[in-house]
């Protein structure tokens, strides 16, 4: 087993919030994984699984922040994203081979997980291959393999992001939030929280491992589609109701499709990141059913 270097496990004490949270890394495979922790040392850890080209700085700090007041909480940046080393697998599976090995050599026997979008891509995979390692899992955001529309986001992200480029706005606000009063509020609000942390932030997302999470997803679109009856694990399912990137009816059909899925009423004026919009509601039922 490999030891973190650096590892939190060592500190005296958790850091407060994630804004300060320290970034460490442990050998995965000869490659360096960052990751950040926070919470109380004692329960099952909740590994949090990102969204496409999204790096430990991407996470929403009032949702990490609201876990890890219960909750042993660890970010981290799969192989070759941000600062952890190595080539970005261009399959989810691969993707998923990777945590898994993160997750392993941190130690852990048992986790429950949260897969924010392509992350809940990720999570569905390795719950359904490690159903020992993975006890609850929450997915946000998110789709079965061959869900409708979901090989679209690719090109959808594309297009915003060079959209943005000539608008001079983060593509973040058109893909993940609706286009309300309330909706573009939401947005500027969440852009602003993750801007909280100054101080050793993360390196952005390389295009090479942009390349590779886009042609994952689009694969993962294109699959046939998933047995879900693999996943026996008790799952959380969320969404906003007005989903542009993976349209909101997958998350429908993941609740209804899972053997213990369990359905959070979609978010109204909310999109792909309805959890972010509504941290206070959605931590709460994350932690009670984490709880349960």
């Amino acid at each position: 087993m490999n030891t973190p270097r650096n590892s939190p496990a060592h500190s005296a004490s958790s850091p407060a919030s994630y804004q300060n949270a320290t970034t460490h890394s442990v050998s995965v495979g000869g490659d360096e994984f960052a990751y950040r922790e926070l919470g109380p040392r004692d329960g099952v850890p909740l590994v949090l699984l990102v969204h496409l080209a999204g790096v430990l700085d991407n996470w929403d700090p009032r949702v990490v922040d609201g876990l890890a007041a219960q909750r042993r909480v660890i970010a981290f940046d799969n192989r070759g994203v941000g600062a952890s080393g190595g080539t970005t697998p261009d399959t989810i599976e691969g993707m998923a081979r990777d945590a898994v090995q993160f997750i392993r050599a941190l130690g852990f026997e048992q986790v429950d997980l949260f897969g924010l979008s392509m992350g809940g891509f990720v999570a569905q995979v390795v719950a359904a291959k490690e159903p020992r390692l993975v006890r609850k899992v929450i997915l946000a955001g998110t789709g079965p393999a061959g869900g409708d529309g979901i090989d679209k986001v690719p090109a959808l992200t594309i297009q915003a992001t060079l959209k943005g480029a000539l608008t001079r706005q983060d593509p973040k606000l058109s893909l993940f939030f609706t286009d309300t009063a309330d909706g573009r509020q939401a947005g500027r609000d969440f852009l602003a929280r993750l801007k909280e942390r100054t101080h050793q932030r993360d390196k952005d997302i390389s295009l090479p491992s942009l390349r590779a999470h886009l042609k994952a997803v689009k694969r993962w679109g294109r699959q046939a589609p998933s047995d879900l009856s693999a996943v026996r694990q008790p799952v959380l399912v969320a969404n906003g109701e007005n989903d542009r990137m993976v349209p909101s009816r997958n998350t429908l059909d993941l609740a209804a499709r899972l053997p213990h899925g369990e359905l959070v009423p979609l978010y109204p004026d909310a999109g792909h990141a309805g959890v972010f919009q509504y941290h206070d509601d959605f931590v709460a039922r994350a932690l009670e059913f984490l709880a349960s």
